[in-house]
């Protein structure tokens, strides 16, 4: 038949027969399923392209920030052992006036003042977490004694003998080697 052919129908009239189009219509509905998903498939790439770039985006942004806490962190170590070890000079003066008072004016309500004075260094200082090298007694350690003079011994262990002036740490970290003199 051709796209138009006429036929009787069952009461007797003609009718006219559309063409069967059902293998176009198959065809182009199956080419827009696939011209419709090229773009689905481009847009799920797009997506997931700048999905990763905001993850490595937002992952060096973490990493910037850390690295920023870090060095303040070192900043502020840092400052703090220069501000105490600026001080130091101070409280030394502070303790060698101390140990030479006279032992009549031990009592007297002067030198008292300046054993306070001390003392609230020392809290201050221990507040902010400098402490003091252990020295009398101790092995001589080369990473916070210094030795000034070294005595005779009895050839075993060398062990700090008396200290000299202070030493003081930060942590891990020496801000002033003790002074000390050795026996060995």
């Amino acid at each position: 038949m051709s796209k138009h052919d006429t036929k009787a129908n069952d009461n007797g009239r003609d009718t006219t027969e559309a063409p069967d189009n059902s293998d176009a219509h198959a065809s182009s509905h199956t080419d827009d399923a696939v011209q419709a998903a090229a773009p689905t498939n481009e847009l799920a790439s797009q997506v997931a392209d700048l999905t990763e770039a905001l993850q490595r985006e937002r992952a060096d942004a973490t990493n910037l920030r850390r690295r920023h806490d870090e060095d303040m962190a070192a900043l502020r170590g840092r400052t703090k052992a220069q501000v105490v070890r600026d001080l130091l000079p101070v409280i030394d003066n502070f303790e060698r006036a101390l140990k030479h008072v006279p032992s009549e004016l031990a009592d007297n309500d002067y030198v008292k003042g300046v054993q306070g004075v001390v003392k609230q260094f020392e809290k201050t200082l221990q507040d902010m977490g400098v402490e003091r090298i252990k020295t009398t007694g101790e092995t001589f350690d080369p990473r916070f004694h210094e030795a000034v003079s070294m005595e005779e011994g009895d050839g075993g262990e060398e062990i700090v003998s008396e200290e000299l002036q202070s030493g003081y740490r930060l942590g891990d970290d020496v801000i002033r080697h003790a002074m000390v003199k050795v026996r060995g």
